[in-house]
């Protein structure tokens, strides 16, 4: 890569207030990956009105972990919305847990994201990825046009914390990956400021 290139790979993408897409007003995306010929992300603060369970359902199977049944499914972006997908935690190299899975992106020193049908199949059975975050639908910008967004003030990014994502109540999303760079939601004005 050239060196005035940036990777945001393993980063949070935060919507600035003057966002002008609604689609992505108040969003906050994990980058599952960011090369020169464009980029790959999930939405991780926009809950759909389907849970696991109603999802599972749907694909033939049962869920029996009491502690995702009534977790909802996000929307993960505006690209193949009618296809899953599927952040969690990396599994332990040689685990018994059903990994490594037949579609599988390691997002580089972060999360995987999985688009096959066995990670599911290991999350129904109690096996699996115990923290798990399933969308329908991705965020994909092709080559420069994040950076182009970016540069017009549409995002900030910053280093991804798992733990935004698995363990913080979805209306809290936004405001604690701002507080990563330490700045308050209130503080953030939809004015461009120019010196």
């Amino acid at each position: 890569m050239p060196p005035s290139s940036i990777n945001l790979t393993n980063q949070f993408l935060i919507a600035m207030p003057g966002m002008g897409d609604g689609t992505f007003a108040g969003t906050v995306i994990y980058l599952c990956e960011h090369t020169e010929k464009g980029a790959l992300g999930l939405v991780i603060n926009k809950p759909i009105d389907i849970t696991l369970k109603s999802l599972f359902e749907k694909v033939e199977l049962s869920l029996d972990r009491d502690d995702l049944a009534e977790v909802p499914v996000y929307f993960g972006g505006p690209v193949q919305t009618e296809r899953g997908f599927v952040l969690h935690e990396p599994l332990p190299e040689g685990s018994a847990e059903g990994g490594p899975y037949n579609s599988s992106l390691k997002v580089e020193g972060g999360l995987e994201m999985t688009t096959s049908k066995d990670v599911l199949e290991a999350i129904s059975s109690g096996a699996g990825p115990k923290k798990v975050l399933v969308t329908l639908g991705y965020s994909g910008w092709g080559a420069g046009q994040l950076e182009e967004e970016m540069s017009r003030n549409g995002w900030i990014n910053v280093e991804a914390e798992p733990g935004i994502i698995f363990d913080t109540p979805v209306g809290q999303r936004y405001g604690k990956a701002l507080s990563l760079l330490g700045i308050d939601a209130g503080m953030l004005s939809s004015d461009a400021g120019h010196a």
